[in-house]
């Protein structure tokens, strides 16, 4: 581990001008400490952002909801108003690692965190996202990767947080130099899409401040995971999904898959096949056909889209239930 400089910033615009000399933002630190660890990365700067006022609070304004970035996984998942309004963004706190990770684990932490590839991850091999010139993944291990990318990296988005909020039309306020910015999860994540070393849309000095979550009435919402383990795993596929539900037809619907492409993976199709609709299994399996038809498996992660399947239909059907 190299030697490094630690300080703490007292407001975002300061954190963003000490991190710009090679140096990294740390809240709880799950993700950084262990690239530090692995040799991937090594800042001249830690940035302490853990206490920058405003930004480790859940509170409600007019019909929006904002979560800090600074709040933890536990408080989320536990938060009664979060339970109530989004379920789906409680539950997918939930399912992330243990509950010491999520005691430490953050929001913003959680959006930001990086590919967790072996290749990517393993300290003595350079593969694309490292600049080197070619996805191992692609013709090597490939049981945990994606089944779309538009690049040639196969690393998937695994953060459950970022399914479950593209599922609820959140917005991610973000600071950049001194003013903030707010971007979609579509944007937050465009950049892995498009390029290899990228692991989302963020530039080294921004700093995610803050989720901001619209209530839309009669909106209920979930999420589902199949891991190889049922607790303190990663998820195989993930699914997200939120709608107005009226008896058992649906309206303003999103579903979700996590675990599957560099971003959270979501087809205007699939939602609007269901729109106004009484839902149905076959409904639901038709939506799921419609969310998986551009899939392309590689040599070990086919599984992923009858797993895939299956989560969209119960996540679907929970909504109604």
């Amino acid at each position: 581990m190299n030697a490094f400089s630690y300080v703490t910033a007292q407001t975002p615009e300061s954190a963003v001008q000490l991190v710009r000399t090679n140096g990294r933002f740390l809240a709880g630190g799950m993700d950084l400490l262990g690239e530090i660890k692995e040799g991937i990365a090594a800042p001249a700067t830690l940035v302490n952002v853990k206490s920058l006022p405003g930004i480790a609070a859940i509170q409600a304004s007019g019909q929006v909801w904002s979560v800090g970035a600074n709040v933890t996984l536990t408080a989320l998942a536990a938060h009664p108003e979060i339970v109530r309004s989004f379920p789906g963004l409680a539950e997918a706190a939930a399912e992330v690692g243990s509950p010491q990770i999520r005691n430490v684990a953050t929001v913003g932490g959680n959006l930001a965190q990086h590919s967790r590839c072996w290749y990517y991850r393993h300290r003595d091999v350079k593969c694309r996202k490292k600049g080197g010139t070619t996805c191992l993944a692609r013709g090597g291990e490939n049981k945990y990767h994606s089944l779309f990318t538009g690049n040639m990296c196969i690393s998937p988005c695994v953060s459950n947080l970022a399914v479950a909020l593209a599922s609820l039309d959140a917005r991610i306020v973000v600071q950049r130099g001194a003013k903030s910015e707010t971007l979609t999860i579509a944007q937050l994540y465009a950049d892995a899409w498009r390029s290899p070393p990228a692991h989302n849309s963020l530039r080294a000095d921004d700093l995610i401040l803050r989720v901001e979550l619209p209530v839309v009435a009669a909106r209920r919402s979930t999420y589902l995971q199949l891991g190889e383990k049922a607790d303190f795993d990663w998820a195989l596929v993930s699914c997200a999904a939120s709608a107005s539900v009226n008896g058992t037809s649906l309206s303003q619907v999103r579903i979700v898959l996590g675990a599957v492409a560099p971003t959270p993976w979501q087809v205007d199709a699939a939602n609007a096949s269901l729109e106004g609709k009484p839902l149905t299994p076959a409904l639901a399996d038709a939506a799921a056909d419609l969310l998986l038809r551009e899939a392309r498996p590689f040599s070990t992660n086919g599984y992923k889209v009858p797993l895939a399947k299956v989560l969209v239909r119960r996540a679907l059907l929970k909504l109604v239930a």
